[in-house]
């Protein structure tokens, strides 16, 4: 099967040229890179003076404005410009660990166990100990095939994927109508709970690996989990009836078992500072409804999503 890897970019930096270079390195290659740029100056400043298209002929340019992009529809729409059996969602900050990323995430769809599969996400260097944790909590070191009899036991865990790094076979993709046209984020678990209930699989490849974490501050962690909450109440039929909060209290509940366990004590008061913001964030975003539009404008990380 070939593969297209598609990639929203926004204010890029140099990283972007490593990151097309490890996916230039993969025993995997893909056939087609295609970059959604938001804002075309930011990307001009970046390549001025560059070998950017002789070094990288495999990659597609198409430029939008900020108040085009939509975190399902510019997705969507990128999909719709690319043609190949498989396509691979990535974020421009998500670096593969080594050369067998692409390879290892289409193993499962090309296998036919899986419609979907995702990517273990590692920490960065500059990533603290709270945030390692997190990660290794969401993306451990075991790979595993989800179906639809895990949503009773499961809850939101059996739909959890990431397009920071996301492998989709196009004939399902297609078939189920592709991403949501206008969603402020988690389009990739809106379409990992259709598949499901369409009786599809998700593998979690935990062999394919990206260098990918924030070391985001109290308001940002706030504004994060608001947009998190809006995704949640806007989508009833695939947040609703599942357990989510109590995913987020078993998460704290280990950190502070994992900080108590390895002598940091003290980060537990951090832990309770991040975790404050997260959950007030959720709560007010899944009642956004109820607030004064001023309010919402305050608490989005997206304030494009809402002009639309």
């Amino acid at each position: 099967m070939k593969i297209d890897v598609i990639i929203p970019v926004y204010k890029p930096d140099k990283e972007l040229f490593t990151l097309l270079d490890r996916l230039e390195e993969q025993s995997r290659r893909p056939d087609d890179i295609f970059l959604v740029n938001t804002e075309q100056t930011y990307f001009e400043q970046l390549i001025a003076g560059t070998d950017f298209w002789h070094r990288y002929k495999n990659v597609s340019v198409k430029h939008i404005s900020r108040c085009e992009f939509d975190h399902g529809g510019t997705r969507r729409w990128a999909v719709s410009r690319t043609q190949n059996d498989i396509f691979l969602m990535m974020t421009d900050d998500a670096i593969p660990a080594d050369s067998h990323l692409i390879e290892r995430l289409a193993a499962p769809i090309e296998e036919g166990r899986a419609q979907m599969s995702y990517a273990r996400q590692l920490i960065r260097k500059d990533g603290g100990v709270i945030e390692a944790f997190t990660r290794q909590f969401n993306y451990p070191d075991r790979s595993e095939l989800k179906t639809a009899a895990d949503l009773k036991t499961r809850g939101i865990k059996a739909f959890f994927a990431s397009d920071v790094c996301a492998a989709y076979s196009r004939e399902w993709y297609e078939r189920l109508g592709g991403f949501v046209k206008h969603t402020i984020f988690n389009e990739d678990m809106i379409f990992a709970r259709r598949l499901l209930n369409a009786g599809g699989s998700i593998a979690y490849a935990a062999d394919a690996e990206v260098y990918h974490s924030h070391n985001y501050t109290g308001i940002q962690q706030l504004k994060r989990n608001f947009d998190l909450g809006v995704s949640h109440a806007q989508y009833p039929e695939i947040f609703g009836g599942v357990a989510t909060q109590q995913e987020g209290m078993k998460l704290v509940k280990e950190t502070v078992g994992y900080l108590l366990k390895t002598g940091k004590p003290f980060m537990i008061f951090k832990l309770v500072w991040q975790s404050g913001w997260e959950y007030l964030g959720y709560r007010l975003g899944k009642n956004y409804r109820k607030l004064p539009r001023r309010v919402v404008l305050f608490l989005t990380m997206n304030r494009e999503y809402w002009k639309t």
